[in-house]
């Protein structure tokens, strides 16, 4: 084992050409948010794993059904376009908005050394997820907010070897933790504005 963004593929890596943002490498980089959650250790988290898990799902469903037409994200967007059920288009715009709001928490939380995680992901949801949700919904994120684990905690485990290895230095987790969420707010913003100037967002 090692410390956890060392386990994981980081958006630094995921290719992006002229043809667009790779799909299995962003997938892959996807899934180790997921895990992310895992470390702020609380079961409030859930469905917030759950609804990245099930849009990732959607979008690598489509990979897998037409992967000649799906290399990159905007190719798979493009020619989704012409079908009736635009389920892996909308899934990722679903995964893209959970994305921004752990990105723009977590680089809050880099930002603002002296400020709780609490305080960081409840400002980050009004920024980003808050509009498009329900009240229900909004009840769930609300009480997730509140289950934040302590920054020190949170960034002790990030460090740390889960089989007793030796934990990473804050200098070398701040800079790569900084390096990782330069890459995926690189990402979201490009593929923001793809949805926006391809009107691929519209009807959802």
């Amino acid at each position: 084992m090692a410390p956890y963004l060392e386990t994981v593929k980081s958006f630094a890596d995921v290719p992006i050409t002229d043809a667009g943002v790779d799909t299995l490498a962003f997938l892959e980089a996807a899934q180790g948010v997921v895990g992310l959650f895992d470390l702020l250790g609380s079961a409030a988290f859930t469905p917030v794993q759950a609804d990245l898990k099930g849009n990732i799902a959607k979008v690598r469903a489509r990979y897998d059904a037409a992967p000649e037409k799906s290399s990159t994200l905007e190719q798979l967007v493009i020619n989704e376009k012409g079908e009736k059920k635009r389920t892996a288009t909308e899934g990722l715009m679903w995964l893209l908005r959970g994305l921004s709001f752990t990105c723009k928490a977590l680089q809050a939380a880099q930002a603002n050394p002296t400020e709780e995680l609490s305080v960081a992901f409840s400002k980050s949801y009004e920024a980003t997820l808050k509009k498009f949700h329900n009240f229900v919904v909004k009840g769930i994120f609300s009480v997730a907010m509140k289950a934040c684990p302590y920054r020190a905690d949170f960034y002790a485990k990030l460090a740390s070897d889960p089989a007793g290895g030796p934990s990473v230095p804050a200098d070398k987790l701040n800079e790569e933790l900084n390096k990782w969420l330069a890459a995926l707010a690189n990402i979201v913003n490009r593929m923001e504005k793809f949805y926006e100037e391809g009107g691929h967002n519209k009807g959802f």
